[in-house]
């Protein structure tokens, strides 16, 4: 039990410090928030499935680190310029919205090469992982719903006059990422291991390439529509 009290009081003395309200309803937000299956969690599951939990791993930190580009927006009031400026938001609209159809147009387009099925990507690129991890960062980080998320999100947190408030969003967003990895984490093993005589089949791999490449397009017009207000 005495470990409970240190935590209570630690997360009391950095309430105080930084303005952060209600610590632990954030924590158990942000899981309920991670756990709701979404196309982050469907793309982790599909590179697991590929590649193994090297593969799930890596566009789940792919996927944090694009996250973390929205938080240090919020922190520093990038994502309220995005909400605010028609052209800001259009621009990387438009930007991401590219990118997520040009990657799903090549992953439906993709076929199995000549080696390993397990090393199947969108073009035998010969480091698959880093593909994967950029695939996921990119997604994140050129997606504008993901920045109002986090700009609509984490302000709930903070004190209207918290001396510090770069200081908490970058804490809250650090905390969010940080618990959002170790459940993409779980998901990606689970998958992988789940999923260890799915990758001996060429063709199966093959669907779910292209399974992958759908959703890719189907996020590439979504963001395409996305309106600032």
């Amino acid at each position: 039990m005495r470990w409970r009290s240190v935590a209570k009081e630690l997360v009391k003395i950095m309430g105080e410090m930084l303005g952060i309200n209600e610590l632990w309803l954030f924590i158990l937000s942000g899981l309920l928030l991670n756990v709701t299956p979404g196309p982050d969690t469907a793309y982790i599951i599909g590179r697991s499935i590929q590649l193994g939990w090297r593969g799930g791993a890596a566009a789940a930190l792919g996927i944090s680190c694009g996250c973390l580009v929205h938080v240090f927006g919020a922190a520093i009031g990038l994502s309220a310029l995005l909400m605010t400026s028609s052209a800001a938001f259009a621009v990387v609209k438009l930007v991401g919205a590219a990118y997520l159809l040009f990657t799903g147009v090549q992953m439906l387009l993709s076929r199995p090469g000549p080696g390993p099925v397990a090393e199947v990507t969108v073009q035998n690129d010969p480091l698959p992982l880093r593909r994967v991890f950029w695939q996921g960062a990119l997604t994140n980080a050129l997606n504008p719903k993901v920045a109002l998320f986090f700009l609509a999100f984490l302000p709930q947190f903070v004190a209207a006059d918290s001396p510090h408030k770069t200081t908490a969003f970058l804490t809250l967003g650090l905390i969010f990422i940080f618990n959002g990895t170790l459940w993409c984490f779980g998901v990606a093993a689970f998958a992988a291991k789940a999923a260890s005589r799915i990758r001996n089949s060429a063709g199966v791999m093959v669907w779910i390439n292209r399974v992958l490449g759908g959703m890719f397009v189907y996020l590439g017009f979504r963001v395409a529509m996305l309106q600032t207000r």
